[in-house]
């Protein structure tokens, strides 16, 4: 926790330029702590100060309660110092929000695209409720660039629901901002189902904002999982009640967020051209695909970190690590550690999986970590991934791998992970683990070359 700030009104406003009063020293105690945070990557702070802004002072201390008890926080402030708390602790976990859907008419812009036509809507940098609009894009903007998926979700007609971000001076934001745009006349429900299939990520990763009650309350009952926030009537209040609500909780971010969408959009390109091919080797064949191989550096630790906290579908342990705990795997001798990218001719994809294994004994090694973006599955990069491992391990002397699968409620993609790879059921063990015998692996077949 940082510390809320108190104003003893010793200096009053003079205290901002007197080192010593208790003003000044909070804020330097604050700003430390952040710097702390910079320097020590397992350590994550609940911002107490900020969600004293948001919520007052008068709100978060009660003066009896201090006087009797010494607790610095009041009754009614522990539920939303709980929530931010919880916050962080899911996000360490891997649950949190990874994309935000938008309806468009009188979410995105005031009025109606197909009615009002271009001229009509508002939005703009003045006063009025067009300036609620194109601030609440702004934040839009900012969170694409952290590196959210943002998805359109509209009953309209595709080509003048696009109208406005081509055309419109005062639109913050473009469609090269979105990952998915779906606008027709199917339900949202049916498109938001759409996208998911595209994205390949859960709902209870999406946030869908909408103004309409009626359509918030089709999409809740009908997607178990999906956020769907209860929006205020009046637009200029939309932004203040989603601060409050801290959809986007997280506890990572790299330079490679902001790609994030690219990557989203070249994918669909793939998709597209899938179709053209009789089979999905020639297809695979066709990409071109390779893969930088590396152990763990000051480069990609961030990257790495993130892909454990975010991973929830192809894990096979689903053991969460934080930058400080990759670090300790690339210093330690007895572990063999694995990043891998894929690049193809439509564009790089970054990292993408990442392989830990620990010697067990002298023959044997353990894997205790195997997870893999699922934005390039049926790739043939688990093929490729598991060669390099048994490649790894006979340059070691070790004769076998042992892997295990841990199930949760979101990995049971990979439950017949090991088996379909070839690995043989573990006799008496306690978990679902398996083994592979190292000397006699012939590698798997695959698309996928190393990049030197």
């Amino acid at each position: 926790m940082n510390y809320p700030e108190i104003e003893d009104t010793v200096f009053g406003s003079y205290a901002n330029q007197v080192c010593s009063s208790l003003s000044y020293q909070i804020r330097k105690l604050n700003f430390g702590l952040m710097q702390l945070a910079i320097d020590n990557p397992n350590l994550f702070i609940c911002d107490l100060a900020g969600l004293q802004n948001k919520l007052g002072r008068d709100c978060m201390f009660a003066s009896n309660v201090y006087v009797s008890t010494e607790m610095v926080l009041s009754l009614d402030a522990l539920p939303y110092v709980a929530s931010r708390v919880v916050d962080i602790i899911c996000a360490l976990r891997g649950q949190f929000k990874k994309c935000l859907i938008l309806d468009l008419d009188n979410t995105l812009w005031g009025g109606v695209i197909g009615d009002d036509g271009l001229e009509g809507i508002q939005l703009g940098h003045g006063l009025g409720i067009g300036k609620a609009f194109t601030e609440f894009q702004m934040w839009v903007k900012k969170l694409k660039q952290r590196g959210i998926i943002i998805c359109v979700a509209s009953k309209n007609n595709e080509e003048i629901a696009k109208e406005p971000f081509e055309k419109h001076p005062d639109m913050v934001l473009k469609l090269d901002d979105i990952a998915v745009f779906m606008a027709n006349w199917e339900t949202k429900v049916d498109n938001i189902r759409a996208i998911q299939k595209i994205l390949n990520i859960g709902f209870d990763s999406m946030v869908f904002l909408d103004d309409n009650p009626f359509e918030r309350n089709m999409v809740r009952q009908n997607i178990p999982g999906i956020c769907v926030p209860e929006l205020p009537d009046d637009p200029g209040e939309y932004l203040e009640f989603l601060y409050g609500e801290n959809l986007f909780e997280t506890v990572s971010y790299s330079g490679t967020d902001k790609d994030r969408t690219k990557q989203y959009q070249v994918e669909a390109q793939r998709v597209s051209l899938q179709k053209t091919f009789a089979n999905e080797a020639e297809f695979l064949k066709s990409l071109n695909m390779v893969s930088v191989v590396s152990g763990f550096t000051k480069f990609n630790t961030p990257r790495v970190a993130q892909l454990s906290q975010r991973s929830n579908q192809f894990n096979l342990r689903t053991i969460r690590y934080t930058e400080a705990d990759i670090n300790a795997f690339a210093e330690d001798e007895d572990v063999i550690d694995l990043s891998f990218t894929l690049e193809d001719k439509f564009g790089d994809n970054g990292l993408i999986a990442v392989v830990i294994m620990k010697g067990l004994d002298s023959e044997t090694l353990f894997i205790d970590t195997w997870f893999m973006s699922c934005r390039v599955l049926k790739r043939g990069m688990e093929n490729f991934t598991l060669n390099t491992m048994v490649d790894y391990a006979r340059a070691r002397g070790y004769k076998h791998i042992i892997g295990e699968y841990l199930p949760t409620q979101k990995n049971m993609m990979v439950a017949q992970h090991y088996p379909d790879l070839g690995f043989t059921a573990v006799a008496d063990a306690q978990t679902a683990q398996y083994i592979l015998d190292v000397e006699s692996y012939q590698p798997r077949e695959c698309y996928i070359k190393m990049k030197v």
